[in-house]
């Protein structure tokens, strides 16, 4: 008789000899958005970085999920699910609701790879925040056979227990394994950690083929009951499952499936990868090479730049820098040593800047100046110099691991002493007119509203430090203003009225502000911002930051007394004023991971924390998640119970292939309330200064020779 036990027993027994050929088959992404077959996980991941969106349907129920593979190792998964005709509950006898739009998380940590011998082995979380509908947990394994066939099987809890379940294994470790004390939480949103691999288990599995390059075949046992779903929003007959999925793209997967036989559902994965621009290379100006001296020379490197000439090589250095997209802030010469400040063209690519002006020095001076001091100045504050030497650069340029070496050679310190702009810099004025893109996601009844619209912005530095920000937009198409929902907030109403901004603010201003930048100390930078500081605030911000240029830790504290401003985002206010302010900690860890601790004062007067981890590629994406406790309760709260999402930041020349330091950042929350929100405006310190300091020079040397 057949016997899925048999089936794992059997399979895993012939993986123990077989040689692990490179394979052809890829890992899918199942109907969840997570790694997997069709339903079930699968313990293999998808390639570092990646972001993929991933829409799979059948009757009844739709899921919307974006998976980032935050590590090689570890991806996790936010959810959007559409479910019609769904029971209250898993009792067969709870009333049925018409509609229950869930949001929930997954994470899924592969911590065995596969071998010759072994198996990949893989642990997960499913619904481990959300309402709880799909809430459960797995252990799961994975085993290639030649280039084309793989094996899965697992063992599941909770949801994934629902067929052919069994005593928990668990359990003859500790008893409390044995039963499942169900949820806790009335608004969703609490970590149901007391539910983790308790009660019943049960086992799933299933095969791939890859047929071809783009035909993947897929059959799956399936030990997930659909308890609230079975027989009110479809009729579930049998636990397999059968699939195809057609890669049209590398990138983009299309998947027909049928499922517990009775239901056809399609799904649709597509993914990109950060470390993989569509603008490979860049469209901007090619580097410069670095102009050797002649061997009769050497006698010259005494000798001083003659005043006459000063003028004649700051105008050619101007030129040969505006060429490169960077602009001539200071220019001085003393004996054989020159300080050079420049504006550069991207915070995520200072080291490829600071490449390029060194290069260009080496065409326009003197041979007899030999040392370079290079200073990148941003928002007017002078983040660090760089000391290099001619000769280094020289030898460098074709040298074996050039680049580390110039790294190593380079004497990088704070810039504190001042040097006075050259004639003619300040004012300076910088428009610029560009398509803005504003998303909305998970309002219950309009899951993705967009406008798309111009923008209008500018910035104004009439002296070294002091900068206007100006950013004005007029929608040309969208539909944002279709939410209609009234919030229910017990708190003051700081962000749960987002979509009246949205539905009133037509055109807006989104910012008016001026921002003076000071530097007091070498490591002690300053900004006070005065304006409309975002859509729904305006008022007076100040900050302080210390950040020592050779230290990955920094301090900062800002303190804020905003007002909200009127719907249509002119220049009126409304009657809500908050102090508010937070101490903040950041940590540059390794392999472009940056920690954030915020703890103060919120919008609504609640008091407490914000945790952020985001990582940062050398091409300046930003992926990161984040979430804030405060002393707001979560009946107060409301649905979600506390603040938690997603965050995004993609460089525009990532894009665009074109040196430009705008970025499109967007936040994707579960939902949108009130506690544990703060100010958001441009120009903090903290991203101003880190760039030029010594570890995100290092992290981004790799460019210094591009």
């Amino acid at each position: 008789m057949f016997s899925l036990r048999s089936v794992f027993i059997w399979g895993f027994a012939l993986s123990a000899g077989q040689a692990l050929a490179d394979p052809l088959i890829e890992t899918n992404y199942n109907s969840y958005g997570s790694p997997g077959l069709i339903d079930m996980p699968s313990a293999h991941s998808r390639p570092d970085a990646e972001l993929a969106f991933t829409v799979s349907s059948f009757k009844n129920t739709r899921r919307s999920t974006l998976t980032f593979q935050m590590t090689p190792r570890f991806s996790g998964s936010f959810r959007y699910s559409n479910l019609y005709n769904i029971r209250g509950g898993t009792d067969p006898g709870s009333a049925i609701n018409e509609f229950i739009f869930d949001r929930s998380f997954s994470v899924h940590y592969r911590f065995v790879d596969e071998n010759h011998k072994w198996p990949a082995i893989a642990v997960g979380l499913n619904d481990f925040f959300g309402t709880g509908i799909y809430q459960s947990e797995y252990f799961v394994a994975t085993k290639t056979f030649g280039s084309r066939f793989r094996a899965t099987g697992g063992i599941g809890w909770g949801r994934l227990a629902g067929v052919g379940n069994f005593k928990n294994p668990l359990g003859y470790i500790h008893d409390g394994f044995f039963t499942r004390p169900g949820r806790q939480g009335a608004q969703g949103g609490t970590l149901e950690a007391q539910n983790w691999f308790r009660g019943d288990a049960a086992l799933f599995g299933g095969m791939q083929y890859q047929a071809n390059p783009k035909l993947l075949l897929t059959a799956e046992y399936s030990s997930d009951a659909y308890p609230q779903e079975d027989g009110a929003s479809f009729d579930r007959k049998t636990p397999f499952n059968f699939g195809v999925t057609y890669k049209f793209r590398p990138n983009v997967r299309l998947s027909a499936n049928y499922l517990y036989g009775s239901e056809l559902g399609v799904q649709l994965s597509m993914a990109l990868n950060p470390k993989n621009p569509p603008a490979f290379g860049g469209f901007g100006a090619a580097p410069p090479s670095i102009v050797l001296r002649g061997p009769k020379t050497a006698e010259q490197l005494g000798w001083d730049l003659p005043p006459e000439r000063k003028p004649q090589v700051q105008s050619a250095l101007a030129s040969a820098l505006i060429a490169q997209d960077l602009e001539l802030q200071s220019f001085e010469v003393s004996g054989t040593t020159v300080h050079v400040a420049y504006v550069g063209t991207s915070s995520v690519q200072s080291a490829q800047d600071l490449g390029r002006v060194a290069r260009i020095l080496t065409s326009v001076l003197p041979t007899s100046i030999e040392t370079f001091v290079l200073i990148p100045v941003v928002n007017g504050v002078r983040t660090s110099q760089i000391t290099l030497q001619r000769s280094d650069l020289e030898r460098f340029e074709y040298g074996f691991d050039g680049a580390w070496n110039s790294y190593a050679a380079a004497l990088i310190e704070p810039a504190f002493d001042p040097v006075a702009p050259i004639a003619g810099f300040y004012p300076r004025f910088k428009p610029q007119i560009g398509a803005y893109l504003k998303p909305s996601f998970f309002d219950p009844e309009y899951p993705l509203l967009l406008d798309i619209g111009v923008e209008a912005r500018a910035t104004y530095e009439p002296v070294q430090g002091v900068v206007f920000r100006g950013a004005v937009r007029k929608k040309v198409i969208g539909n944002l203003n279709k939410s209609d929902r009234v919030s229910d907030s017990v708190l003051p109403k700081v962000r749960s009225e987002t979509n009246i901004y949205d539905r009133e603010g037509d055109p807006a201003l989104t910012e008016l502000t001026v921002s003076a930048y000071t530097q007091f100390t070498p490591d002690l930078y300053g900004r006070a911002t005065f304006g409309y500081l975002e859509p729904q605030f305006g008022g007076l911000s100040t900050e302080l930051l210390w950040k020592p240029i050779e230290s990955r830790f920094a301090i900062g504290a800002e303190l804020n007394y905003v007002q909200q401003r009127d719907y249509d985002q002119r220049f009126g206010f409304r009657d809500y004023s908050v102090l508010t302010g937070h101490v903040s900690g950041y940590w540059q860890l390794a392999n472009g991971y940056h920690a954030q601790v915020d703890v103060g004062r919120y919008l609504a007067e609640d008091l407490g924390a914000t945790f952020t981890l985001d990582r940062e590629f050398k091409n300046g994406w930003k992926v990161g998640a984040f979430f804030t406790l405060t002393d707001v309760s979560a009946e107060d709260f409301g649905e979600g119970s506390f603040d938690k999402g997603l965050r995004f930041s993609i460089p525009i020349n990532w894009i665009s292939g074109e040196p430009d330091r705008q970025q499109f950042a967007t936040t994707i929350r579960p939902v949108v309330r009130d506690g544990g929100a703060r100010v958001e405006m441009a120009g903090r310190l903290y991203e101003t200064v880190r760039g030029t300091h010594r570890a995100g020079l290092r992290d981004g040397w790799g460019r210094f020779w591009r």
